[in-house]
């Protein structure tokens, strides 16, 4: 077996890929088709004896779209869309029917050439004019119908196509009917259902492919994040190339502010620099001769040359980007509830409406009668109560949420997050605040705390490193005086902190080698207990500043990434829910388990990459249904993975873009609204669903003629009437979700 990815052109909506992907996995030969609608590529699984790559692209072809040959996942420039014309387009036709149909039956005045009673050819005419144009701009809607019948995939986009067109058919003959002089038949127009209808879906797929864009161009802007330019030094020599003429084995330089280019290994230099969009770990990482650096890090303070190692597809940001496609196009689909069952009610509305035309045919009944019960029959089963069930409720529910601060990117979450029975946090930005801070201070002079913060502050000021601007960045919370002009002699001591003068007095910051190298007594930090500060310090996950000043200890500071303040309390409110907390992250299991401790999260794995992550979502989900809450590029697949992706307001944009709900406002607490939401949502979809189901078993049989010896008959207008009344039930049921 064989697997190729294909660039898929023309695919414009779920009912689309869905009806490609159908057709692709019926084709001999073929042991698994996924279509990806919002990158447009088809990831497929064939046996090599019996196909070739041509063969699965005329299969395409045969479906009704076109490859571009195999997708490299490159990125793409941004082409043009006139998809938001056609709906304001569309819109205004809308206006336009309305009034010129109604308008003269509420009061609204109207040119005397449109009146209906007194000139019903030029009102008809006028009518069928703005519906043909309708259906130009919306013929995407009935030539996908049109494709998925042929191709034995009924969908709802068939249903409607067929509504519509028959619609057209049966407005265009009572307006030949008028012409003749059947004045009458001006009342049996239904051109404004024509216009209306394809409006309303048309907007549901404008938004459908906006949201698909905006993923799209999230995943290939990760492509992205390395630099364009590095340099490599050949002969001795140093040359400034672009990334793709740098070759496995060349020797790269990267000098302190500058990203990784490429993955490879150091072979001269030490340096700090930052994996937190790989690792998640929010204290940049020290590497030296023999460390592995990963392309798009950023290399904080020492200049350090390393070997190419991986280049191109075969780099970890190229490999993320693959994974986070591989996932979405293997993410097990659940489909809408609507969809479902219009797989089985759709093929058996067309067959009711033709076999009870035939019966009437064979009754000898005339062509008029026949074409009004068919008419009748999808008017009345037009699925607009059924299609609106499920999607009406979780727009109220998606506004809720909104209101909430819960951005709902997909019904599917809606639907499932009362389902869920475990909740996976990444660590760094999610239930901490995603930066460093100073979270602890002994003091063993006679200073006071802020004064200590002033000197460090403003010394650290004139660093580079996360740990000095997570310093800097307390003292400017708090308001404490910042002014470079008081410091002098500043020197970055590579691997041992800084030495520098405030206000004329020398002070020495950084690690406890530092302090023993420059002959500094630590021996202060011993507590009668005989356990170090410094041990204290480290045990909370603090990475440890000793601060000296003139050869004297003064105090140790400790830095580390701070605990959101309801973190606690949110990990209280899911136990009681019986929902199971887990931590996953690539920090260091020290740090996590601590973190872990202080919230109540018993389960920790710490350490892991990202496609471990993805893998440990996997083995989670074997228990049931699994949620992800993240927030970084590390993230990312798996969000994706997971049954329900979440990521916070402050994440990155691939993190909010492969994730299925954004919390906008930063607060995990949004999480126990989300699934309270949820619940109610799922019990509104299920009245709804009832009673669209019983108006169609009581409304088909009638539309269809079986009741008319008893003198009951429905003609399209009754019918169009009806179905209005269906949808009004379902909307007023779905408003109850306007709170909870």
């Amino acid at each position: 077996m064989k697997k190729v990815l294909l660039k898929i052109d023309g695919m414009t909506c779920s009912a689309c890929s869905n009806g490609l992907e159908k057709y692709l996995n019926k084709q001999e030969g073929i042991k698994q088709a996924s279509v990806n609608l919002v990158m447009n590529n088809a990831s497929i699984e064939y046996d090599e004896k019996l196909l070739d790559i041509p063969q699965i692209e005329k299969f395409v072809e045969k479906a009704g779209f076109e490859s571009l040959g195999i997708d490299k996942l490159e990125k793409e420039k941004k082409k043009a869309s006139n998809e938001k014309y056609k709906l304001i387009g569309l819109t205004i036709l809308a206006i336009l029917i309305l009034y010129i149909s109604m308008g003269q039956m509420i009061g609204l005045p109207i040119f005397e050439i449109l009146n209906m009673h007194h000139n019903p050819i030029y009102f008809s005419i006028v009518q069928f004019i703005l519906s043909i144009i309708s259906i130009y701009l919306g013929k995407d809607i009935i030539r996908n119908g049109y494709k998925n019948l042929v191709h034995k995939t009924p969908n709802m986009d068939t249903l409607v196509g067929l509504g519509v067109i028959s619609s057209l058919l049966y407005s265009m003959y009572n307006t030949y009917q008028i012409f003749i002089g059947n004045e009458e038949a001006v009342h049996h127009l239904y051109y404004e259902s024509i216009v209306i209808i394809l409006f309303f879906i048309k907007i549901g797929k404008y938004v459908e492919g906006r949201n698909k864009d905006k993923t799209k161009e999230a995943i290939q802007n990760l492509m992205m994040i390395t630099p364009n330019l590095a340099t490599i030094e050949k002969d001795g020599k140093q040359k400034q190339v672009t990334l793709d003429e740098i070759q496995k084995g060349d020797i790269v330089i990267c000098k302190p502010g500058e990203k990784i280019a490429v993955d490879g290994e150091i072979i001269e230099g030490i340096t700090h620099i930052d994996e937190s969009f790989i690792t998640g770990e929010s204290v940049p990482v020290k590497k030296a001769i023999g460390d592995k650096v990963i392309a798009g890090s950023m290399n904080y303070d020492g200049m350090i040359k390393y070997k190419a190692e991986k280049i191109g597809k075969e780099s970890t940001v190229s490999e993320i980007v693959r994974m986070v496609v591989e996932a979405t196009n293997t993410k097990a689909p659940i489909a809408k509830i609507a969809d479902t069952i219009s797989g089985y009610f759709v093929p058996a509305i067309i067959l009711i409406a033709i076999i009870a035309s035939i019966v009437w045919a064979i009754l000898g009944k005339d062509i008029g009668f026949i074409i009004n019960i068919f008419i009748t029959v999808l008017v009345v089963a037009c699925p607009c109560s059924l299609g609106l069930a499920t999607p009406l409720a979780i727009v109220m529910a998606s506004g809720l949420a909104s209101r909430k601060g819960i951005l709902v990117k997909s019904s599917e979450a809606l639907e499932n997050a009362h389902k869920i029975k475990t909740i996976v946090f990444d660590k760094t930005g999610t239930l901490t605040k995603g930066h460093l801070s100073i979270s602890q201070i002994f003091n063993y002079s006679d200073l006071k705390e802020d004064e200590i913060i002033e000197a460090v502050a403003n010394i650290e000021n004139h660093s580079e490193h996360p740990i000095a601007r997570g310093i800097v960045k307390y003292a400017e919370e708090r308001n404490i005086s910042m002014d470079s002009k008081k410091v002098t002699d500043f020197k970055n001591i590579s691997g041992y902190g800084i030495q520098a003068k405030y206000n004329g007095v020398n002070y020495l910051i950084g690690n406890k080698k530092l302090m023993l190298e420059n002959n500094v007594n630590i021996d202060k930090t011993i507590k009668e207990n005989e356990i170090n500060d410094d041990e204290i310090l480290e045990n909370d996950g603090n990475s440890i500043l000793f601060v000296a000043k003139e050869q004297t200890l003064m105090a140790l500071i400790g830095v580390k990434d701070i605990i959101k303040e309801n973190a606690k309390e949110v990990i209280d409110k899911l136990k009681q829910q019986n929902i199971s907390p887990v931590m996953l992250t690539g920090d260091n299991e020290k740090t996590a388990k601590a973190i872990g401790e202080t919230i109540g999260i018993e389960k920790v794995i710490a350490g892991v990459v990202p496609k471990q992550k993805a893998e440990e979502i996997t083995k989670l989900k074997e228990n049931g249904f699994v949620m992800m809450c993240g927030d970084g590029i590390n993230d990312s697949i798996s969000l994706v993975k997971a049954d329900i992706g979440v990521s916070v307001g402050s994440g990155t944009d691939i993190a909010m873009d492969s994730s299925d709900v954004v919390l906008m406002k930063d607060n995990l607490d949004r999480i126990n609204d989300l699934i309270q939401i949820s619940k109610k949502t799922m019990r509104i979809i299920k009245q709804n669903l009832f009673w669209a189901f019983f108006y169609n078993i009581c409304m088909i049989p009638i539309a269809a003629g079986v009741l008319i010896p008893l003198g009951i008959t429905m003609n399209p207008m009754f019918a169009a009437f009806s179905m209005t009344i269906s949808s009004v039930t379902v909307t007023l049921n779905s408003l109850r979700l306007k709170k909870i």
